[in-house]
């Protein structure tokens, strides 16, 4: 079997296709072995301290998680506003220069160079960075935020058309000026177990949304990929409905086969190791041979027939001695024994 690149081999799961190796999706761009088959890269457009626990870009404050990750989180005490009604008198819409004065090529080079990103080598991702739920209830809060969603859904929608009016000039500009190899959009409207709001709420707000910040991507053939934690099974139909053709992460929760099956040349579902299922019971210590079976066991359980990539991430406490070693040894197994279950001999 002939030697394929790591962004060749990633773009055969578009549409549910069947790659060479497993390949191991990164998010953001982890090299593991001077291999990265995906690479994030965007334009700094828009004031957006929110990873390191200022601001995102509509206003809304970040910080540290209470739960001792080092993950900045939307702070729960705070609440652009409490009634719906009230988004249009409240919401900061982000301050950037016209998009015509903005130094598309300059922002495009360094970002390849911020992330050393040879595109022979790695797909490359980007997208309008709107994730509509999630803002909701950054500003409002979960609780508002979802009772705006069943009490005034019209003004839910009316408030992220108007986001979109906004950003959509830039990401236009975005897409046409980066050329990506994927279009990465995002989203979490689940828990583990099931949607925070049902279907028809899905279809009858986010949809046409969704549909407005796909359009770029569709009318230009570039294939997209959308990030959705949780159980997301109900959503998937609307999923294929604004074009999505890679759909991560995939926690456990969802059967990974039995979508695969489902939805057949159609879509590339990656994932499949959750962190909170596969920690070590004693954590941090851990037996390196169990854990790197458990990394085998999801790809056996998941890889048969294709149209599977492996993404795994393990979260930890700020200064935890093993959290390193641990994603390295999860990388390397799914690195190499990923090879294995198609039987590539390209390396």
């Amino acid at each position: 079997m002939a030697k394929i690149t790591p962004k060749d081999n990633l773009m055969r799961l578009v549409g549910g296709g069947h790659p060479e190796y497993v390949p191991v999706y990164t998010m953001m761009g982890e090299p593991y072995l001077g291999e990265a088959a995906d690479v994030f890269i965007n334009a700094p457009i828009f004031k957006d301290t929110s990873f390191q626990g200022g601001t995102d870009m509509w206003g809304v404050p970040y910080k540290q998680a209470s739960s001792g990750t080092n993950a900045m989180m939307p702070d729960t005490g705070f609440h652009l506003f409490e009634d719906i009604a009230d988004w249009s008198k409240s919401i900061k819409f982000p301050e950037a220069l016209p998009v015509n004065e903005l130094d598309w090529h300059g922002m495009y080079e360094n970002s390849l160079k911020m992330f050393h990103v040879d595109r022979e080598q790695s797909a490359v991702k980007c997208g309008p960075g709107l994730g509509p739920f999630q803002e909701l209830v950054a500003m409002m809060g979960f609780d508002n935020g979802l009772m705006a969603l069943y009490t005034d859904p019209e003004e839910v929608k009316a408030m992220f058309m108007a986001m979109v009016d906004y950003l959509e000039p830039y990401y236009t500009r975005l897409i046409d000026e980066f050329k990506p190899d994927l279009w990465y959009m995002l989203d979490d409207t689940c828990a583990k177990e099931t949607p925070f709001f049902s279907p028809a709420i899905y279809e009858e707000v986010f949809l046409p949304v969704y549909h407005r910040l796909a359009k770029p991507a569709n009318d230009r053939g570039i294939p997209i990929v959308f990030h959705n934690c949780g159980k997301v099974d109900e959503f998937i139909p609307f999923m294929l409905d604004f074009g999505v053709k890679i759909l991560e992460p995939m926690q456990e929760t969802n059967d990974i086969p039995s979508l695969k099956e489902q939805y057949r040349g159609k879509l590339g579902l990656v994932g499949g190791w959750d962190w909170g299922v596969r920690i070590p019971k004693n954590y941090p210590e851990y037996d390196e041979e169990e854990f790197r079976q458990g990394v085998r066991d999801v790809i056996d359980y998941d890889a048969p027939g294709g149209a599977y990539g492996f993404l795994g991430w393990p979260i930890s406490y700020p200064g935890d001695p093993v959290c390193a070693e641990i994603t390295r040894i999860m990388r390397d197994e799914a690195h190499w024994y990923g090879r294995k279950v198609y039987g590539y001999t390209g390396d």
